[in-house]
């Protein structure tokens, strides 16, 4: 039972002077909160094969069991934030770390595919929930002076978990624990998300922000439809022989898009609290970000689907071995991104992020060129240095990319920026998800005999990998707007936390705690 014991909420001042002693336990169980839906994020893709054949999943689904969640939890994130603000941080993490271990259950009992997607766009609600609150939590937890320490935590939380994630899904989907097969990959939250919930019902405190924005749950509606008109079209287009009504949906998406600016706008002018501040766009460094962060976020949707696809479909391979495969990929990301930070981009500036653009573009050329020239009879160390050098350039570009984009921002937005950044990367993610069935699918006849499987993957993953290649060299040219010295808007190692989790900086922005 979560304890109902009362305690003040803290002011700013009061976090200062008086630093709360069980601001560490706090930070352990938030933390965790975080690393288990980092670990949530890329423990699915390595299973997913595993579903397709256990569950009979469709195609469509096997993209909606990933781009669901990415599509409710983009949706989601800025009001989550909100909520936290208007109702207590503590109380909304709570609820979405409870949300969340409950969709964990529904997804690791899933009686069928369709149920199993609506677990996961469950999961990914109460992520948008979960996830704001982290940071949030953090600021008024801890005094100004423990920040970077507690930042630079946070940091190896996410190196941890970008390297660990694949590794357990693939051990947990390989041990078949108890005949559960994937299933486990899901369960294991069960244990965490508990002892989370009742240890933060004890040890958090709650704050709130005493000028909190209100909510925009038209702008959400409205964003909502026009992502849903256009993904779910890509993704059961093919199967459908793209009828007329896809097109018609994808063509309405625009209009709904269209329409979601009208009311922003007006929704500006009424009462100030937009969901996207369109104000923003007027800021050249932070549109070109945007559209950045919108196309790289399709580029990573794209390559990780058919790349779990290609090894364990393709080349027949095992989620283990598939798994131990990723390492030198989530090694090389973490060691560039620290390097890009604190060494390269201070002295070089935007040039390091073009940089990371053109050798991960390498990188995919590389192993386009690889699985072509290699066929079916491709080793994993063969596949290490194109992915070596993929995760390099990925990692010049992710760590710097978020204060590059808010460098020309003035303060007073830098909160509504930074929620926006993180959600339209989600987005893309999602629409990345959906292009799977053009860019692979689309390539691959329908009915393969068991001999013509492995060439046909093979095939679609090289065709994928020419379309990512091509993103790459787009996303090179649209950093030609950012500035080529990016101030430094939000402190290193604070912004790193924020990217990562994906939390929504207003929160960041409006420091003041009521009591």
């Amino acid at each position: 039972m979560i304890s109902t014991e009362t305690r003040p909420t803290l002011n700013d001042s009061s976090s200062d002077a008086v630093p709360d002693r069980r601001r560490w336990f706090a930070l352990a169980i938030v933390m965790t909160a975080a690393f288990m839906d980092l670990v949530d994020v890329t423990i699915v893709n390595i299973a997913l094969p595993s579903m397709q054949r256990a569950d009979g999943a469709t195609l469509s689904q096997i993209q909606w069991i990933t781009a669901g969640y990415a599509l409710a939890f983009a949706a989601g994130l800025i009001t989550g934030g909100r909520l936290g603000d208007i109702h207590g941080r503590k109380r909304v993490f709570l609820i979405g770390i409870g949300g969340f271990t409950l969709a964990s259950a529904l997804c690791g009992f899933a009686a069928n595919p369709e149920m199993l997607v609506a677990a996961r766009v469950l999961q990914g609600a109460m992520a948008a929930l979960m996830v704001p609150q982290v940071l949030s939590i953090v600021h008024a937890t801890f005094p100004a002076h423990e920040r970077g320490k507690v930042f630079g935590l946070f940091g190896a939380v996410v190196g941890l978990g970008a390297v660990s994630g694949p590794l357990l899904g693939a051990l947990l989907t390989e041990w078949n624990l108890f005949g559960l097969e994937w299933r486990p990959i899901f369960l294991i939250n069960l244990p965490v998300g508990l002892a989370g919930l009742i240890l933060g019902g004890r040890f958090i405190t709650e704050s709130k922000a005493p000028r909190a924005l209100k909510l925009d749950l038209v702008g959400v509606a409205l964003v909502t439809l026009g992502l849903l008109m256009l993904v779910y079209p890509l993704t059961r287009g093919r199967e459908l022989g793209w009828p007329l009504w896809g097109y018609v949906s994808m063509a309405g998406a625009l209009v709904v898009f269209a329409a979601l600016v009208a009311y922003e706008r007006r929704k500006a002018v009424r009462d100030g609290s937009p969901l996207i501040e369109l104000s923003l766009f007027k800021v050249k460094s932070f549109a070109a970000g945007i559209a950045v962060q919108t196309v790289f976020g399709i580029a990573l949707g794209v390559f990780f689907l058919v790349w779990t696809l290609y090894m364990q479909i393709g080349l027949g391979w095992g989620p283990l071995k598939a798994g131990l495969t990723g390492i030198p990929f989530s090694v090389a990301v973490s060691m560039a991104a620290g390097l890009s930070v604190q060494k390269l981009v201070p002295r070089f500036g935007r040039k390091v992020l073009q940089a990371g653009a053109l050798t991960m573009a390498a990188g995919v050329l590389l192993y386009l060129w690889e699985a072509d020239h290699y066929g079916l009879a491709i080793a994993p160390w063969q596949m290490a240095l194109p992915l070596v050098v993929m995760g390099a350039g990925m990692g010049l570009i992710v760590a710097p990319l978020t204060d590059a984009v808010l460098s020309g921002v003035p303060r007073e937005h830098s909160g509504s920026a930074s929620g926006l950044i993180n959600t339209v990367q989600q987005m893309g993610n999602a629409l990345g998800l959906g292009l799977v069935s053009v860019v692979f699918f689309g390539v691959i006849d329908e009915h393969l005999t068991l001999a013509e499987t492995g060439p046909a993957y093979v095939n679609a993953f090289q065709h994928a990998l020419g379309w990512v290649a091509a993103v790459l060299g787009v996303i090179f040219l649209l950093m030609s707007a950012l500035p080529k010295r990016p101030a430094q808007h939000v402190e290193g190692a604070e912004a790193a936390a924020e990217r990562v989790d994906g939390a929504s900086a207003e929160k960041a922005a409006q420091p003041e705690l009521v009591s």
